[in-house]
């Protein structure tokens, strides 16, 4: 050890007097020894770092953050200064664009901006400068707050109510109700409202072939016209397993039924639709289900084949449920499928437990059903303290995970008595990485 120790001080020496300004008469050069032995005294006298190289270091960042210049900009400068290497920011939030879009409405959060301001853009410019990479994270299905309804008469559930998913109680009664009539809406609105605890807003439906073709534009209109470094789903499932029973997903499934029904069978079902608009999809409720599945399925695989066809370089993530299982059956999310057949590069569990051990679980199965692709792993900060969140760092190294995502950039910096008082979240946790001498000497 007092050899190490001699080692490593010859060796700090040499880097101090590189730091001094130049002197008329040089000093005496100490004999230094070679790399080899530097490397191994470091070896014997100091743990082996559990930084990887190329960790990803992520933050997700809500809209909330992209309404005005000087929040983008902080949130830039914010995270440079602790260490994160991309930023995953929502460009869109609830069916509207918080970029300059060919598809959709701009944001209501950004009207007392002027038309030039195009947080995407700005974020994009700022990060690219100091090394940053940028994700656009697009939300897939959910497309209105229930509170605080959007205000653009061009906003989808406006101007197309006959995408949105319809929940089973509703069914019967909307079936023959044309969706284009006022009372279609507020039927769907009543119902979201009346079950805010299970419901966050209203959804587009993932079996209507109109909502696919739209989603595709939007992430196509991103793609083409922005230098992300990547894209990245969210809310692509379901709900829960009451939805989706619009008329376009029943007679969706109806017609793929019928092609593998008797002639008798048909002629039965047909007389009981009459009746009972859902009962192709309660008779056949197993294969409704995987109906269900592969209607987002399909969305994730043209999306990632468009993307890299516009961008082949460009990674495409998604934020999901890190219970394969769950995500499957309760959701209709179906991300083992994706991963297995090259339809992802990076998933993005959402591992939120304040719970060490069950983060560690969770992140554990997901690498296991990953199919060899990179695990960022999702950790909620909002739920935790800087030192849980650091715990939760510690152990996606020592799982192996490519990286991880704190959840969020805007709960880390909004102060709070119980878990954030000093809003200095993102200082705090950047010590879990703070490299060490013997890290930087491994790079």
């Amino acid at each position: 050890m007092r050899r190490a120790v001699t080692i490593i001080t010859a060796y700090l020496l040499l880097l101090l007097s590189a730091l001094l300004p130049a002197q008329k008469t040089a000093a005496p050069t100490p004999t230094l020894p070679a790399p080899h032995q530097v490397e191994a005294a470091f070896t014997q006298a100091t743990p082996q770092p559990e930084i990887p190289l190329r960790e990803v270091r992520a933050l997700w960042v809500v809209r909330n953050t992209m309404t005005s210049p000087e929040s983008v900009l902080e949130m830039v400068r914010r995270a440079k200064e602790n260490g994160f290497t991309d930023l995953i920011v929502q460009v869109r939030g609830r069916g509207d664009a918080y970029y300059n879009s060919r598809v959709e409405p701009r944001a209501d959060d950004l009207a007392k901006q002027p038309d030039t301001f195009d947080p995407l853009a700005v974020t994009l410019n700022e990060a690219h400068r100091i090394g940053i990479r940028v994700h656009a994270w697009i939300n897939i299905y959910l497309v209105a707050n229930i509170e605080m309804l959007p205000r653009s008469p061009n906003h989808l559930i406006y101007q197309h109510p006959e995408w949105l998913m319809v929940p089973r109680n509703l069914a019967k009664e909307l079936y023959s109700v044309d969706p284009k009539s006022p009372e279609y809406l507020e039927r769907l609105i009543e119902f979201t409202r009346g079950n805010r605890t299970e419901l966050e807003g209203l959804y587009a439906s993932p079996a209507n072939p109109e909502v696919k073709e739209n989603l595709i534009k939007i992430w196509l209109d991103v793609a083409e016209r922005y230098e992300v470094d990547g894209l990245h789903f969210d809310y692509v499932r379901y709900p829960n397993p009451s939805f989706d029973y619009s008329r376009a997903s029943l007679d969706h499934f109806r017609n793929e039924m019928e092609k593998t029904l008797s002639a008798e069978d048909r002629t039965f079902l047909e007389e009981q639709s009459a009746l009972d608009p859902l009962i192709h999809a309660t008779s056949f409720h197993d294969r409704y289900g995987q109906f269900q599945r592969q209607q987002v399925t399909d969305l994730v695989e043209r999306v990632y084949k468009g993307v890299k066809q516009v961008k082949p370089h460009a990674l495409v993530s998604a934020a999901v449920f890190a219970n394969t299982d769950e995500a499957a059956r309760s959701k209709f999310q179906d991300w083992r499928q994706w991963v297995r057949m090259g339809w992802l590069d990076v998933v993005c569990p959402m591992a939120y437990t304040p719970e060490t051990e069950t983060f560690r679980k969770l992140i554990n199965s997901a690498m296991a059903n990953a199919s060899g692709k990179q695990i960022w792993a999702g950790i909620g900060a909002y739920k935790q303290t800087a030192d849980r969140a650091a715990e939760k760092i510690k152990a996606t190294r020592e799982l192996g995970a490519q990286g991880f995502i704190l959840f969020s950039y805007d709960s880390s910096v909004k102060a709070s008595p119980d878990l954030n008082p000093q809003g200095d979240y993102l200082e705090r946790v950047r010590e879990a990485w703070r490299p060490t001498l013997p890290t930087l000497l491994s790079r």
